[in-house]
Parts: C-alpha cells; sequence; structure tokens
C-alpha cells in the first residue's frame, strides 16, 4: 500500500547538549508506516543543527522569537504555507506554545493548517508555579513548591521548605541549593536567562523516571512509554536511557491525562522515592528530546499525533519493549559557509 503525502512543520531544531525534541520527532515522522513527510523545519537561531540535516529535513525558515508576539508568527506562517502547503504544525519548545495554541483556531480557519495541542486553560493548569495544585486535582503526589519575584523571599521559604531545595525557571533549568547563598545565586543565574517568577520547590530524594505520553483530548492516553535515565549530563538531560515495565507508573500517567484531557504530546517527569511512592516533577507540554524511544519500543508517538491533528481515529497502543536503550551521541556536522548566509540572510534554506 502507498503512503499518503503530508507536508509537516516542526520546530525544535536545536540538536545540541540540551536538545530540543525536533529532531526526534522529525525521525519518527520519517520512519511512519502510512506517510511518506516532507518535512519543513522552523527554526528561531541560525546554528541550530537541524537546519543543515538536509537528510531529514527537506526545507527550513526562520521564524520570528515568541517575544515578538502572535501577528509577527501569523505573518510569516502565511508566508512559509504560501511556499509550502502546510498539513500540520508540530511546535516543540515550551516558550512559543502559548502562541501557538492561541493562534490554534486562526490557523485551522484561515490557512487549513492543524495542530494537536492542549487548550489555553489545561496548558497554563499544569505550570511549574502551579503544578502542586495540579497534581492534587489529578490524584499525584508533587513536592511542595512556591513561586517568588524576589531573592528576598527566599529566606523565609527556604525554612518552610527545608534545604536542600530544587530552584527552577519557569520554563527551564533547575538547579538543588544546600544552603541560602546557593538559592540566591541560582535565583540570579536562572532569571537572569529565563526571567520571573523562579519557582522553590522540595527536594524529594530518589531515582528519578520520565514518561513519554499522547492524549486524544477526551481522557484516552493513546500511548506511554516509561523510561529510567542512565546517564545525566550536568545540565540534567538524558544522554542515555532505558524503557521500563512499570505499571503503577503508567496507571498514574494514564489517571493524569485522562483527568486533565490532555490534548497532544507530553513529558512527566517523576522521582521514585525509596519507599516506592512516585512524585511527580514536572508535566512538560510537549514531547521529550527522548521521544525516539518510544518509537524504537513500538509506538510511534509523533505519528500518531499527525493522524489525531487531521481528525483521523487512532487505536490506542496496548504495548511496547521493555529493556530498550537509547545511547545519544555528538556529531561533527560539515556545512558550507553559504548555507549559513542563505539562512541569515533570506531567513530560508
Amino acid at each position: 500500500m502507498s503512503k499518503r503525502k503530508i507536508t509537516v512543520a516542526v520546530t525544535g531544531l536545536n540538536n545540541i547538549d540540551s536538545p530540543g525534541p525536533g529532531i526526534p520527532v522529525i525521525r519518527a515522522l520519517k520512519e511512519s508506516a502510512e506517510f511518506e513527510v516532507r518535512i519543513i523545519g522552523l527554526s528561531y537561531e541560525t546554528l541550530e543543527p537541524g537546519l543543515y540535516m538536509h537528510d531529514l529535513v527537506d526545507k527550513s525558515y526562520s521564524i520570528p522569537l515568541p517575544s515578538s508576539g502572535m501577528d509577527s508568527l501569523m505573518s510569516r506562517l502565511e508566508y512559509i504555507h504560501s511556499k509550502e502547503n502546510i498539513q500540520v504544525i508540530i511546535p516543540n519548545f515550551d516558550a512559543e506554545l502559548h502562541s501557538f495554541i492561541k493562534l490554534g483556531n486562526r490557523l485551522k480557519a484561515e490557512l487549513g493548517i492543524a495542530t494537536f495541542m492542549p487548550d489555553l486553560e489545561t496548558f497554563e493548569s499544569r505550570h511549574k508555579s502551579v503544578l502542586y495544585e495540579f497534581g492534587e486535582k489529578n490524584g499525584v503526589k508533587v513536592p511542595k513548591s512556591k513561586m517568588i519575584y524576589s531573592p528576598n523571599e527566599i529566606h523565609s521559604i527556604g525554612n518552610e521548605l527545608g534545604y536542600p531545595l530544587v530552584v527552577k525557571g519557569k520554563y527551564y533549568d533547575a538547579s538543588i541549593a544546600a544552603t541560602p547563598e546557593q538559592a540566591n545565586n541560582y535565583f540570579h543565574k536562572i532569571s537572569n536567562k529565563w526571567g520571573l517568577p523562579i519557582i522553590l520547590q522540595e527536594f524529594v530524594s530518589g531515582n528519578e523516571v520520565n514518561i513519554t505520553a499522547i492524549g486524544d483530548g477526551n481522557g484516552n492516553c493513546i500511548g506511554a512509554v516509561p523510561m529510567r535515565k542512565l546517564y545525566i549530563t550536568d545540565k540534567g538531560k538524558a544522554w542515555a536511557g532505558i524503557s521500563l515495565l512499570d505499571e503503577e507508573l503508567l496507571t498514574i500517567a494514564n489517571r493524569v491525562i485522562g483527568n486533565s484531557k490532555w490534548r497532544g504530546g507530553c513529558e512527566l517527569e517523576f522521582i521514585k522515592t525509596k519507599e516506592g511512592s512516585y512524585y511527580l516533577l514536572e508535566m512538560n507540554p510537549r514531547f521529550p528530546a527522548w521521544v525516539y524511544l518510544a518509537v524504537g519500543c513500538g509506538q510511534n508517538h509523533p505519528e500518531a499525533l499527525v493522524k489525531l491533528a487531521l481528525g483521523e481515529k487512532v487505536t490506542p497502543f496496548t504495548s511496547y519493549q521493555n529493556g530498550k536503550l537509547f545511547v545519544r551521541y555528538s556529531f561533527d556536522q560539515i556545512v558550507d559557509i553559504s548555507e549559513f548566509e542563505k539562512i541569515s540572510t533570506l531567513g530560508e534554506l
């Protein structure tokens, strides 16, 4: 049976030491059993490696930063769509999702471009700053946390939560502070990079286990694959991991996605304590950078997302392969300066 041809635009092409999910999502789509996918890469920086991976990305365009506003983004997407006839867009950065969610209806109505993301209310409900309330609502344990705007708040909240505690940015970055002085340093370091607020979170000791999952927006979990990190970089990113058979973790993930009626891909990050309790640390509102492990385990989540975006019925995955490893690696890609100049000056490659 011949595959259906489709054009999908994907962001998150920064396949670096803190990688975006774009390249793994693209790899998954290129291995789709149902679609022959033409990939349009959407980039924010001229040195995002995915721009130059021509075996994966068929055409690339620069798009304005989220801080430029939705009108600027919409205008740019209209131009790209006029050239490429995009059917589906998959955004992969936390910071851009707010804009894409707000533009979702316009993209569909005016351009015929489908997306598959949570609505704004659901998206906001799992922010780090309100995660404790999210956990209570969805029946999952969450470490206590407080949102702060000034380092002057560290003293009293540090006494309340105890040390060590975790200092987190609104979107990215987290560091463990053993003292108020360390917490103060991390506050400035993270806020200078990602802005305010900063979240102070109770530290829970144990092993980190994550799940990549996808919900259909009606309370059904279409697929879920748990993973334990085997090698972690100094930025806390998994550089190697192994799929796990963990029924309790899958039950929790199904409950969270079911209760919240999550729509789209997500990553649930947990700590499993020595006593066997699971604490939800974060719910990231998009696929993780290790989502390709799910493909290797027999569940192609990005392909399922495209089908859901197109309004097609998707049968939930019922199994996956346990004991599959992913091992990430660095690769020196040789690029001609003319390509860099082209994306820098024309915004296209």
